[in-house]
């Protein structure tokens, strides 16, 4: 997979899965705000929609092609354990923050690879999937953040989410801003203090 690697000197590293749209380099900045001494892996999504990268190909706006978000999961799970032997990352020093989209894709990693990533932030997330086998965590903790005025994620999506994640003893905290689908100053911020303190 295309991607940016920015050497750390703390030996923790944060994976960044941009939004539609986007690529390896999106994120980079907030991950730089959240911690300025982790290694960064910025990754951009396989899949192109109108010219436009995304993790997972779509059938309509808010219907996922399930099997091709199973198939490029699986590719993510495989990259990042490539890139861990590459860059000699510690995958119990390992966070990711993904946006939209590349929240998505990181709630079904949660779903499909239990314990992989420990500590992760899905910004505007939607249910990737339902009807998925339950996989128990152990220690994970996710941060689930939306916008009440969000044209794009309905709260309730969120809501249930956070459902699927409790019932695989995944500790969640949600972070509710007054905004839309756009990632705010006050998001940033709580995700820096979460962060700091998991």
């Amino acid at each position: 997979m295309k991607h940016i690697f920015k050497q750390g000197t703390n030996g923790k590293t944060i994976i960044l899965l941009h939004g539609t749209g986007g690529n390896e380099h999106d994120l980079i900045e907030i991950g730089d705000f959240i911690d300025p001494e982790a290694n960064l892996l910025g990754i951009r999504g396989n899949v192109l929609e109108n010219g436009l990268p995304r993790f997972f190909k779509r059938l309509s706006f808010g219907v996922f092609d399930e099997d091709n978000l199973i198939e490029e999961t699986h590719h993510l799970q495989e990259f990042i354990d490539e890139s861990i032997a590459k860059y000699k990352l510690d995958p119990e020093k390992m966070s990711a923050i993904g946006y939209s989209n590349g929240a998505n894709i990181l709630a079904s990693l949660l779903l499909f690879h239990p314990n992989m990533i420990k500590k992760a932030m899905c910004l505007h997330a939607m249910v990737p999937i339902r009807n998925i086998e339950v996989k128990r965590h152990l220690n994970t903790k996710v941060l689930l953040t939306l916008g009440i005025e969000d044209e794009i994620v309905n709260p309730n999506e969120v809501f249930e989410l956070k459902e699927m994640f409790e019932i695989r003893d995944i500790k969640v905290d949600l972070f509710e801003t007054p905004y839309c689908h756009q990632i705010t100053k006050m998001e940033l911020n709580h995700l820096k203090k979460w962060y700091n303190n998991n």
